[in-house]
């Protein structure tokens, strides 16, 4: 490292810190990478590896007409690291990004260990540190010291959710008599899912049963408080007998090859690996008891006999109140040397927490190095999510909530009727455009955006179509 210039404290090494770690070093500056993993670990990782996936292996839909599919193109065209890193270890998938969790991982690693300017220390850090230019990305699971010494720093009390794990089935165990492979609309490859087809009398069964089931009990301080867009497969069957049937068990885009017919709901299965020897319950968050998960679902069609590799769980995610307590550039009001990134400063999803990193280690750069860099435009994701963030764009910013990226985020087209998702690709269209300019006033202002060539994202999805169509021949020899 060049001791002559200062270096960046990075608190995480999850999605968001590994990132910000990742765009201070390929702009030479010197990263302290700190992790508590595994000297303390927490009640949903199960290593000690960077950026590991604990909820699920999908980083959601790729088409640009999808907001958070938007935000995944602007990372590639700005030099996001990790999302470069997750299409190298891409699995099938139909129409989204999902990734070999372990590949994800050690690629990470290797990529961290593998630049002189990252520094790894283990450590567990319980108070926010006086001095030294830091970004704080401990994510939603931070320590408990730690973020009583963020509560006694802000007046703040912490706010949190619960977040719930969708179960881990073993590939070998599913019985194709009654599930069988198909992607909605046939979008991408035919086997890129695995639906588990009921008729209406098992759905109210399964329903009935969801809503009998026995749940793990919070504690007696804390307040439930779910995220609606990852609500645990009970909470919504509690709702009403219809509303599984309209989210993550809606059967439209499937045909049952036996029957010629959609079926009443269907339960969708993902590859986790690219072996496919385990797959994710899709939409299955949840905190039922592993005795009654067992039972329960192995009344879905398909699923009588499974194994489960993983049951699902429940942990305690906690946000703070960024609007009240971050500049539109992350810093902390109260304390100038530090910045945010991640969960904890009230994104929802994997990409979502990349994309703030990737902005915290920018901004975290720009100011070591005495560059000036405007916010990335209203127009784009990656603006968008900054200034819901931050309360720029939030007509009430007292009511902030965590939120994954949506079109609500960017202004809408003036003067625009038509089709949504052409409407959205006209939004997608106007924000690449701005992102380009936005990277070009940078380079003017001697700030490289390190990004893939077009021709290189290309060539990454071109190699996952091969690779599915390799593995399509193969089951048919």
């Amino acid at each position: 490292m060049d001791p002559s210039k200062r270096s960046v404290t990075v608190i995480g090494a999850g999605l968001a810190g590994s990132e910000a770690a990742l765009q201070l070093a390929k702009r030479k500056i010197p990263v302290y990478l700190i992790e508590m993993r595994p000297l303390r670990s927490t009640s949903a990782h199960e290593s000690d590896k960077a950026a590991e996936l604990v909820c699920s292996n999908s980083f959601r839909g790729d088409s640009l007409s999808n907001a958070v599919g938007l935000l995944k193109e602007e990372l590639r065209r700005a030099g996001g690291e990790l999302i470069r890193i997750a299409s190298e270890c891409a699995v099938p998938a139909g129409g989204a990004l999902a990734v070999d969790r372990d590949r994800f991982s050690n690629a990470v690693e290797a990529a961290l260990n593998g630049s002189e300017y990252i520094t790894r220390v283990n450590e567990e850090i319980t108070k926010l540190p006086p001095d030294g230019l830091t970004i704080v990305a401990t994510g939603p699971l931070t320590s408990a010291a730690l973020a009583e010494d963020l509560i006694r720093e802000t007046g703040e009390e912490a706010l949190y959710f619960y977040d719930a794990i969708a179960p881990i089935i073993e590939g070998d165990s599913i019985d194709f008599e009654r599930a069988f492979f198909q992607s909605r609309y046939d979008k991408g490859d035919s086997a890129d899912y695995i639906n588990c087809p009921f008729n209406e009398a098992e759905y109210l069964r399964f329903v009935h049963a969801l809503r009998e089931a026995d749940v793990t009990t919070k504690k007696s301080f804390e307040k439930e408080a779910f995220f609606e867009a990852c609500l645990p497969a009970e909470v919504m069957a509690s709702r009403g007998d219809n509303v599984l049937a309209f989210g993550p068990m809606k059967p439209v885009g499937l045909l049952d090859p036996k029957t010629k017919k959609q079926p009443h709901a269907v339960v969708q299965l993902r590859a986790e690996n690219l072996t496919k020897s385990a797959y994710n319950m899709v939409g299955f968050q949840t905190r039922i008891r592993w005795d009654q998960q067992r039972t329960i679902f192995r009344t879905i069609p398909g699923l009588e006999k499974a194994v489960f590799l993983r049951h699902g769980s429940v942990h305690r995610n906690t946000f703070i109140q960024s609007p009240k307590l971050l500049d539109e550039h992350f810093i902390l009001r109260s304390k100038p040397h530090i910045y945010f990134a991640g969960q904890l400063i009230g994104v929802e999803g994997y990409v979502e927490s990349i994309a703030t990193g990737f902005l915290a280690g920018l901004f975290a750069a720009n100011q070591i190095q005495n560059l000036k860099l405007d916010l990335p435009p209203e127009t784009t994701m990656l603006g968008g999510l900054l200034r819901h963030v931050t309360g720029l764009s939030l007509a009430n910013p007292d009511k902030f909530q965590p939120s994954n990226a949506n079109w609500g985020m960017v202004p809408p087209l003036k003067g625009r009727r038509g089709r949504r998702t052409i409407k959205r690709l006209r939004a997608a269209d106007r924000a690449l455009k701005a992102l380009e300019l936005w990277q070009e006033k940078a380079a003017e202002a001697g700030i490289k955006m390190l990004g893939w060539q077009k021709r290189e994202i290309d060539a990454a999805f071109e190699a996952i179509r091969a690779r599915s169509k390799r593995e399509k021949l193969q089951k048919e020899k």
